[in-house]
């Protein structure tokens, strides 16, 4: 009986839940390279970090729990600076990152390569730099990829067209350059397709589905109408110059038949 009473007193003090300790060093890591100069993170606490999750209940302002394990982070808006942290991947179980509408500077890390249960990433309205990572590739249920209007560089990696599951895709307003691939820009069969809204603003992105470029040099029209717009003044002097070139001509050439002063004339 007594060994009976013992037992169940060493389940009964026994954690019905304990942290994680990859989401323990994912949140660490992150609050230590984020700014939060407005103090929106106030509650982002080494003692909270220990345990941010109680089954489906979280602790932590802007993060959601399923069975004990963070699975969405959503830090928009709260005027946050500084860095992503590479180490954020050891958030394995995280299926949402939404960074959105911050100032947060910086690459893209690499190592987000190892969520690969990520499903949505919302890194938009940032101070992004650099190329984005072809690893991205490698989160293969990703189907919202979002990075309109940041500093990012480079080319698009036609890696990412190989995401089966992509349904939304936008990197407008960046600075990326090269030709837009074919595997994003022209899908073909069932696969969502996106239109040039997802492409522009990028000054040196090019192909399908951006219109065409335009021609750097002077179209026809364009001399025609800088020659027009010289003014009234040049048009009288150039006509002038025409009447005395012709009453010369005509002089020279008074035993020549009619009509054949057209083939002197200079091409204008």
């Amino acid at each position: 009986m007594g060994f009976v009473i013992l037992l169940l007193l060493t389940f009964t003090t026994l954690p019905l839940s304990s942290s994680d300790p990859n989401d323990e060093a994912c949140l660490t890591q992150l609050s230590q390279t984020l700014k939060d100069p407005l103090n929106n993170l106030q509650n982002w606490t080494k003692s909270t970090f220990a345990n941010p999750c109680s089954g489906f209940t979280s602790y932590l302002p802007g993060a959601t729990c399923n069975n004990g394990r963070i699975y969405k982070l959503s830090l928009t808006n709260l005027s946050l600076q500084g860095s992503i942290s590479p180490f954020l991947s050891n958030c394995t179980n995280l299926q949402s990152l939404d960074l959105s509408s911050n100032s947060i500077s910086g690459p893209i890390p690499q190592d987000l390569q190892y969520l690969v249960n990520l499903a949505v990433l919302n890194l938009s309205s940032n101070r992004l730099e650099g190329e984005i990572p072809q690893q991205l590739a490698l989160c293969a249920y990703l189907n919202v990829i979002d990075l309109h209007d940041n500093l990012l560089t480079g080319q698009i990696p036609q890696e990412l067209g190989l995401l089966a599951r992509l349904s939304a895709f936008d990197v407008s307003n960046n600075k990326l350059s090269g030709p837009i691939p074919a595997s994003l820009g022209n899908r073909s069969g069932n696969l969502p397709r996106f239109n040039a809204t997802s492409f522009g603003g990028n000054k040196d992105l090019y192909g399908y589905p951006l219109p065409p470029m335009k021609s750097k040099g002077l179209s026809v029209l364009a001399i025609v109408g800088i020659g027009l717009g010289s003014g009234l003044a040049s048009l009288v002097i150039s006509f002038t110059g025409v009447c005395i070139w012709l009453k010369i001509t005509e002089e020279k050439m008074a035993a020549a038949e009619e009509g054949k002063i057209g083939q002197f004339m200079p091409d204008y």
